[in-house]
Formats: C-alpha cells, sequence, structure tokens
C-alpha cells in the first residue's frame, strides 16, 4: 500500500460515552483530505448520531458517510487520509488506492498458498517430496512402477546416536538416492521409509533384475558422522502387477513381507493373496477388540490327572474368546492379535479373574498360564498379587511361565516367583522340551512343576528318540524335586507309557477335553 497517497485509521467504541476519546484520537492525526466512514448496525442511536455531527462540525469539507454492518454492539470509525487536490474525486481515488493495496495483498496471498501448498507436499527434514506428492503422481501417472526402500537398523541408530545424529542420517540418505537414481523420482515417506517412482510398470523378471541393480547400488552405503562411519541396511519392496489399483498397498505389503522372511526384497504378486490375510487380521483385530470390551474372554477348563491315584485333581484354565456368532477361539488365533492391538494385559487379567472367581470356593488347584510379558509388567505383577491378597484361592493356584526359554533377566523372575509364593502359589514351567528349552533353566527357575511338552509326548508309545528325551527329563526333575505333568495324553497306550517312566500327573484328549464347565 503507498501510505503516502492513502492512510487508514480504525477506530471502534460501544457507547456514546467514548465518543468524546474517540474525536480527540481523530483529531491527532495527519490531516489531508478525509473520507470518514461510520458503521454500525442502526444509524439513528445517539452514539452515531452524536458522533455523526461532531465530525461533521469539526471536518465540514470530509465526506462523511454512514454505513451499515451485523455487529449489534459495536460501531467502527474508519478514517482514509489522502493526499490529492480534488475533493470532489476523494471516493474515487480511495477506492483506487483501496484496489491497489488489495491487487498487493491478493498477489501476496497467492505467494503464500504457493509456498504452503510446497510445504504441504514437501518433506521439511529430507526437502524431498512426501507421501501426499507420491500419492498424487501416482494418480497422473498411467502405468507406474513403485519401490519402497525401508533402512532396517534406523532404530538403532537412533537409539545409539540419538534422534539429531538419526535425522542427519536421514537426511544423508535422501541426498544419496537422489543422486544415485537420478533418472528417478525419490521421496521421503514417514520415518526411515523412502520410494522411487518410475514413469512406467515393469514385467516380473525385468522388475527384479531392476531392483537387484538397484540394490547393488544402495548396499554399501553408509553416513559419515564425526569419526564414525554409520552403515545402512536396506528391504526393498515392489510389484510387477499391470493393475495401478492400490499399487501403495500392495508394495508395502511386499516390503513388510520381505522384512518378515529377513530377504532383501520382495515383489507383490496377486497370487500371494496378501491383502486377504490383513483383510482376516482386521476383521480379527475387530473381534477381539469388541469381544474384551464385552468380557466374552473366559477360560475354558481341562483336567490334570495324578498319575498314582488316577484321580483328577487340578485344572489348567485356557483362554479362549467367544465371538459376537457364538464361535469359539483358541488363544494360538487371538493371543498374537490381542497384543498387536495392545488389549493382551486385559485378556490376561480377565482369565485370572474368572479363574480364580470360579475356584474361589473349590477343593481343586488350578493353573494360569502367563507369559514373559505378563511376568516382566510391573502393572501385571501388581495385579496379581493384589488377587493373590485378597483371595482364598492363592494357596492352590499354580502360574505356568510360558516362552521360558525367552527369559533375560531371571532376577526379576526369580522375585515374581518369591512375592507369589508368599501366598502359597506354586510355579510350573510349560512346554519343557519344547524349541531351545534346556536344563539350564531348571537351575535358574525355582519351578514346582515341568509340563513335558506334547509333541514329545505325542509320539513317545513309537518314536525312540522321543521316550529318551522324556525319560532324561523325569530323571532330572525328580533329582531337583520337581514334579512333571505329560501333556497331549491322547490314547491309552501313551497314558501307559507316561505313567511307567513315573510322570507324576497326565493332561489330555484321553484324560478329559477343555470344557467351559468341570464334574
Amino acid at each position: 500500500m503507498k501510505k503516502s497517497i492513502l492512510q487508514i485509521r480504525h477506530f471502534v467504541l460501544k457507547s456514546s460515552i467514548e465518543v468524546p476519546s474517540i474525536i480527540r484520537d481523530i483529531k491527532k492525526l495527519e490531516h489531508k483530505k478525509l473520507l470518514i466512514h461510520i458503521v454500525s448496525y442502526m444509524h439513528n442511536t445517539v452514539l452515531v448520531q452524536t458522533l455523526y455531527k461532531e465530525l461533521v462540525s469539526l471536518y465540514p469539507e470530509a465526506s462523511v458517510v454512514l454505513l451499515k454492518h451485523h455487529d449489534k454492539i459495536e460501531t467502527s470509525v474508519n478514517v482514509f487520509s489522502i493526499d490529492i487536490k480534488d475533493m470532489k474525486n476523494v471516493s474515487d481515488e480511495v477506492l483506487k488506492e483501496l484496489y491497489l493495496d488489495n491487487s498487493d495483498k491478493l498477489h501476496c496471498i497467492d505467494d503464500y498458498r504457493t509456498q504452503l501448498f510446497k510445504r504441504y507436499f514437501t518433506d521439511h527434514l529430507t526437502q524431498l517430496p512426501n507421501m501426499y506428492q507420491l500419492r498424487k503422481d501416482l494418480e497422473n501417472l498411467d502405468n507406474p512402477g513403485l519401490i519402497l526402500l525401508k533402512i532396517d537398523n534406523f532404530q538403532k541408530i537412533n537409539t545409539f546416536y540419538g534422534f539429531v545424529v538419526g535425522d542427519y542420517v536421514l537426511e544423508k540418505v535422501g541426498i544419496f538416492l537422489k543422486k544415485t537414481l537420478p533418472e528417478n523420482k525419490v521421496y521421503r515417506l514417514s520415518g526411515a521409509e523412502y520410494a522411487v517412482t518410475m514413469e512406467s510398470n515393469l514385467g516380473f523378471y525385468d522388475l527384479k533384475k531392476y531392483i537387484e541393480d538397484l540394490y547393488t547400488k544402495i548396499a554399501t552405503v553408509n553416513v559419515a558422522y564425526r569419526h564414525a562411519k554409520i552403515y545402512i541396511d536396506f528391504t526393498l519392496g515392489s510389484t510387477s502387477l499391470k493393475d495401478s489399483n492400490n499399487i501403495f498397498s500392495k508394495v508395502s505389503m511386499a516390503m513388510m513381507y520381505a522384512k518378515e522372511k529377513g530377504v532383501r526384497y520382495w515383489i507383490y504378486e496377486d497370487r500371494m493373496h496378501f491383502e486377504d490375510e490383513y483383510s482376516r487380521n482386521l476383521s480379527m483385530s475387530y473381534t477381539v477388540r469388541e469381544a474384551v470390551e464385552k468380557s466374552n474372554v473366559v477360560p475354558y477348563y481341562q483336567a490334570i490327572l495324578d498319575n498314582k491315584t488316577g484321580i483328577v485333581v487340578k485344572y489348567e484354565c485356557l483362554a479362549r474368546l467367544i465371538d459376537s456368532n457364538e464361535k469359539i477361539i483358541a488363544p494360538a488365533v487371538f493371543i498374537p492379535i490381542a497384543k498387536n492391538i495392545k488389549v493382551y494385559s486385559i485378556v490376561t487379567k480377565c482369565i485370572i479373574t474368572k479363574s480364580f472367581e470360579f475356584f474361589e470356593n473349590s477343593h481343586y488347584e488350578f493353573s494360569i498360564n502367563l507369559s514373559i510379558e505378563d511376568i516382566m509388567s510391573s502393572e501385571m505383577f501388581n495385579f496379581i498379587i493384589t488377587v493373590l491378597r485378597n483371595s482364598k484361592a492363592s494357596s492352590r493356584v499354580t502360574f505356568e511361565i510360558l516362552e521360558s526359554e525367552a527369559i533375560k533377566d531371571f532376577k526379576r523372575v526369580d522375585r515374581f516367583i518369591s512375592e507369589v509364593r508368599r501366598y502359597g502359589a506354586k510355579i510350573a514351567i510349560d512346554d519343557f522340551g519344547s524349541g531351545y528349552s534346556n536344563f539350564s533353566y531348571l537351575t535358574k527357575v525355582a519351578a514346582d512343576y515341568i509340563k513335558i511338552d506334547g509333541s514329545l509326548i505325542e509320539n513317545i508309545d513309537v518314536n525312540e528318540s522321543s521316550r529318551i528325551v522324556v525319560e532324561t527329563i523325569v530323571s532330572f526333575a525328580k533329582k531337583l524335586g520337581i514334579k512333571t505333568v505329560a501333556e497331549y495324553v491322547h490314547s491309552s497306550v501313551v497314558m501307559d507309557k507316561v505313567i511307567d517312566m513315573g510322570v507324576d500327573y497326565s493332561q489330555g484328549f484321553y484324560i478329559d477335553e477343555p470344557s467351559l464347565h468341570i464334574e
């Protein structure tokens, strides 16, 4: 705006009492040719009429104009001071100057809008186009090719060096990719993910060769920081499909699959049906969340037999989920989903609460499964101690530790065991003999029971190796004073075998199937 030609002052008042002070302020202005607008909801008020008379009397040569607005409370006075000789054309000159001023502002707004949109489509750290720009570009290409790249070791870099160095690495990797792939458009997406587009999609074998060449170019990249070289590892994903619908999701699934399998890259093909698995996971996530909210996670009870007396002496409480169609879902299906959607602790608490309520006034012993995640959780530890403190069944419960081979902090496990034993609870190591389970755990975890894994018991009547391993476990346990439980006893032949071998307890379908009730 050309302030030497046009000056604008704005005043606001709410009552006639303020008129004298407004007049005094207007008198202080540099008086040239004046145009004054009094803007009010009504013109026949004391305030407006007083103001109008004062201004006309003070500036008889000025143009004083009454205008209306919709604000019922405030009245405003706009004083336009313009340096022109011809007073008759003051209004035209004011409009002209306002037009020029508005044009300048519109031009500035256009510049700001352009900069804003540029920022919206640009990653602020690397100055590469971002996810929004990628989606826009994919929509504008007829048959685009897309490759996603993810830094595998970025979390370690961020943790070890700090987020400042992490950002520095992301920036340098972006520069490297842009320099290394000048024929491609490079994007930086969220986190440590980048994308590369091609104008046309390639067939499977051509794409495979292209990705292998690309991987060769980026395999040895490192970022120099002070005296250290930070080496970068990538995983790539792409698709050779001619149909570009949902191309981003398909390439993302390919990259995640490559990470799961520990391979350098993966190319999505329709026959893989990854989207079906993701759809099932989404559906199951909803089912699990709904069941948890409605407390439809329940314990099923399976009997455990004393091999010496032939009498059922305890029950294992096994988690089951009941969906909206009354279908029973096994823990192997819903527990991993519950962990992913962060409701696993609620599932565990629900099973513990319902199991203790069920056996509160019973003479039977009962066991509840706990993962290492449960045992390491302070929240879960406090919850279990509270339940034990307030229940009459505390001395009849056994906590079965799952995934014992994952134990790293034996001190915390030992603390958990010591505390629950104060209330009479016992400890069992579940699935012993499976995976990487070994005898060293028995010397580090003071267990009352060892549950011999079903994979060893299942074929014990025909598999000599299984028989030898079970005999070794039983012998070792007896020397340590630990009771043994055989899982997956599914026939009378297997039952006879485990009894002959000196196993203390048996559990399996031959004895009893898991049920919502007990006899």
